[in-house]
């Protein structure tokens, strides 16, 4: 595996085969081809999930742009669930405008199918994610799973009946095949077989677990025990549905037939939020009655059971426990006492995870390390939300500094420091750590002034303590918020007193990352020592095979070289930088390094090439919800000297149609391998409508009309703010420094918005 994926789904592979409900899927499939918002609804355990699944499958063709799950089983807030959407779409969160925001322009100009799963506790949320979705996304549409409906306008409902008696026989007799070869539905036991099915209200999850006892049990048996056990249990729970008392029962007897290791194991991996691996599942539920070896024995034995599912994700082998069945392991672990254990253990796992892959970052192995983290994501926040030791949560928080920075979750980054900050404000050095890394979060998203404060109470806290590290790397960061002020002068002394100061310390990798810095801030500048400087970084990074930094190094020596002129120089330094970032889902550095090969290809006398680098950079700093401008004003000046020379070359019309061919590439993998190879893919033919999505088409109209901001908005029910962010973007596709130039451009081009 080589990083995140570069891909259109994120369904999860099955290993079961989907039986019935053909009617039903057709329906809902029918019904989604119009409905914009579509919820199934029904009793947990009748199959809402594995029916939208496969109608979100069957629905793929057409859905060019994607269809995604969104599981938010395991989500507990609702300011979380917007992040966890971008999560689950690969869209960067970068800035700091709020996710369903950025997540709705993300989303304006493409036609994708958005599966909202286990939405019942958090239906609020789920409601204005999808109104603001769908509000800005016209091709976009949501199938929901939720066992109540959203309740907001346009919202279709279907309700998802218990199978049929001739589906439910289809799938008991397929799910007992599986685990009794020859098992066969006959005259002979039709009945029983559709007793049994029958006493268990038709329900999907009720049928597999039954099912799965056929390997021991005969027919008989199973029927009879479940009838004892429900008879046992009828007035257990008079408040529950019929069909909720059903799937409870089953899963109680379920659970009472599995051997005493097995029923332990089942709750400890409740522990576990949107699946885990072996290596989890060993580390974290190992202890007591159960070896670390043993582990794999009880998986394989509760997979049989139909208690776990196996499953792939990016690329790798996974389990997971459907919510019902996740649900009751929990209720019995926190019954057992070992509830408050197995969360610390859990957190300890996942925190030791971070910090090996934090420790051993500047080697091999990054773009895996990110993938390997991106697909723990909802692990790493339920370990974050660990209340034992809040000292633990500023570790875990910091060892995860470069899954927040590099990995493309800046926002979720910035949340989870400030709660962590807010909730222990004790000065240790665990928080003084977590400052730092706090900071950096900051200085990505260009908030400066929250990086600022942090810094204050970093170096104070530094000064308190005594700790000298904490006090160098302030001083390392505070150079960092001076380059990005555009102060050189300031941050360069700054760097090379940190890297001194660490080297000093013994710690050779703070100070390769001040080394790394200082190369960058010179290159960047024009500082004659850049290329000494930058060969020693480049040289420390090829013998570690670390390749992140190196690329950042490469790309600030080819903006040197193409400032001192040497434009061969800068493309072939640009290229390299590129080819590093390979397999990387970096949308901010690698829409950088094709800004910088546009700019070197332009002025090699290639505008059209460079029209589409910049058109792929475009996209990327579009779906990032950021600009060029966020790394200084003299970047973005760069990039408009280049849009004018660009557009002066190739006239209006041709490069409109250049640029719109290069936005096509709009993720990192897509963009880089045009980058490197512009004639691999043949530029598809395009439309008149141009670089500007619809939405910006729309925008463009109304300036043409001579209407402020603050009207459109009223206009087309935006907020003034979009409204500006949008005009910004058209003036800088366009390469225009005015309203009054898009008004006057806007008349002869005049493409249609539908």
């Amino acid at each position: 595996m080589s990083g995140i994926p570069q891909r259109r789904t994120n369904l999860p592979a099955t290993f079961t085969s989907f039986v019935g409900r053909q009617a039903e899927a057709a329906d809902i499939g029918m019904l989604l081809s119009t409905a914009r918002l579509l919820t199934l609804t029904g009793a947990g355990g009748i199959g809402k999930t594995r029916l939208a699944l496969e109608v979100a499958t069957g629905s793929a063709k057409i859905f060019p742009d994607g269809t995604w799950l969104v599981d938010l089983a395991p989500v507990q807030e609702p300011a979380a669930v917007a992040s966890e959407a971008a999560t689950a779409l690969g869209v960067p969160e970068l800035g700091t405008r709020p996710a369903a925001e950025h997540l709705a322009e993300y989303l304006a100009e493409r036609r994708a199918l958005i599966l909202l799963d286990n939405c019942e506790h958090l239906a609020d949320a789920c409601a204005e994610l999808a109104k603001a979705v769908l509000s800005a996304a016209p091709e976009v549409h949501i199938l929901a799973t939720s066992r109540h409906t959203l309740g907001i306008t346009g919202e279709h409902v279907f309700t998802v009946p218990p199978l049929s008696p001739e589906d439910a026989v289809g799938l008991l007799r397929d799910r007992a095949a599986a685990v009794r070869p020859g098992f066969r539905v006959s005259k002979a036991n039709r009945d029983q077989v559709a007793r049994l099915c029958t006493d268990l209200d038709g329900l999907p999850l009720a049928i597999e677990l039954a099912s799965s006892r056929l390997r021991t049990l005969t027919l008989e048996q199973v029927a009879d025990r479940l009838e004892d056990r429900f008879g046992l249990l009828a007035s257990g729970s008079p408040t529950r549905p019929p069909h909720q008392r059903t799937l409870r029962r089953t899963i109680d007897w379920s659970y009472e037939l599995c051997a005493p290791t097995e029923r332990l194991l089942w709750n400890r991996l409740s522990v576990f939020a949107g699946g885990f691996d072996l290596d989890a599942a060993e580390g974290v539920c190992a202890g007591g009655s159960i070896e670390e070896h043993e582990v794999l024995d009880l998986l394989d034995r509760l997979v049989g059971q139909s208690v776990v599912l196996t499953t792939e994700i990016e690329g790798l082998p996974r389990y997971r426990l459907l919510e019902a069945i996740r649900q009751y392991g929990r209720e019995q672990l926190a019954s057992s006492g070992e509830d408050d254990d197995l969360l610390v253990r859990h957190r300890d796992f996942f925190l030791a995870l971070a910090q090996r892959i934090d420790e051993g970052w500047y080697g091999p192995g990054q773009a895996e390390a990110l993938a390997r983290l991106h697909v723990e994501h909802t692990n790493l926040l339920a370990a974050l939300d660990c209340d034992a030791d809040p000292q633990r949560r500023f570790a875990l928080a910091a060892a995860l500094g470069f899954h927040w920075c590099a990995g493309g979750f800046l926002s979720e980054g910035r949340r989870q420091f400030d709660r962590a900050l807010a909730l222990a404000p004790e000065p240790t050095l665990a928080r003084g750590r977590a400052l730092l890394i706090a900071v950096w979060v900051a200085q990505m998203q260009g908030d400066l002034a929250a990086a600022d404060r942090w810094l204050d109470e970093a170096e104070t806290l530094g000064e308190q303590l005594g700790d000298w590290a904490l006090r160098t790397q302030v001083g390392g960061l505070r150079g960092v918020s001076a380059h990005y002020r555009g102060q050189a002068e300031e941050s360069i002394p700054r760097y090379e007193e940190a890297r001194a100061g660490m080297a000093a310390l013994g710690d050779e990798r703070e100070a390769t990352s001040w080394l790394l810095a200082l190369a960058c801030v010179q290159a960047y500048t024009g500082d004659p020592r850049a290329p000494e400087t930058g060969r020693q970084v480049i040289a420390a990074f090829e013998t570690s095979g670390e390749r992140w930094g190196r690329a950042q190094v490469l790309m600030a020596l080819g903006h040197d070289a193409w400032a001192r002129g040497d434009r061969e120089a800068a493309k072939a330094l640009a290229r390299s930088a590129l080819e590093s970032m390979r397999g990387f889902n970096d949308y901010a550095m690698v829409a950088r390094m094709l800004e910088l090969l546009a700019w070197a290809t332009a002025s090699g006398g290639d505008p059209g090439q460079a029209a589409r680098l910049l058109g792929a950079a475009g996209a990327l700093w579009r779906d990032a919800g950021t600009s060029i401008s966020a790394f200084g004003a003299q970047m973005a000046e760069h990039h408009v000297r280049c849009e004018e020379a660009v557009l002066n070359a190739l006239g209006p019309a041709a490069y409109t149609q250049a640029l719109t061919e290069g936005s096509r590439h709009d993720n990192p993998g897509r963009a880089i391998q045009h980058a490197l190879d512009p004639d691999h893919e043949p530029p598809a033919s395009v439309t008149v409508a141009g670089p500007l999505t619809r939405r910006e088409r729309e925008v463009a109209a109304l300036v043409a009309k001579g209407m402020s901001n603050r009207k459109i908005a009223a206009e087309l029910v935006l907020s003034p703010r979009t409204v500006e962010g949008h005009v910004d973007n058209i003036r800088a596709k366009l390469g225009f420094a005015s309203r009054a130039q898009v008004a006057a451009w806007w008349p002869a081009q005049a493409p249609p918005i539908s």
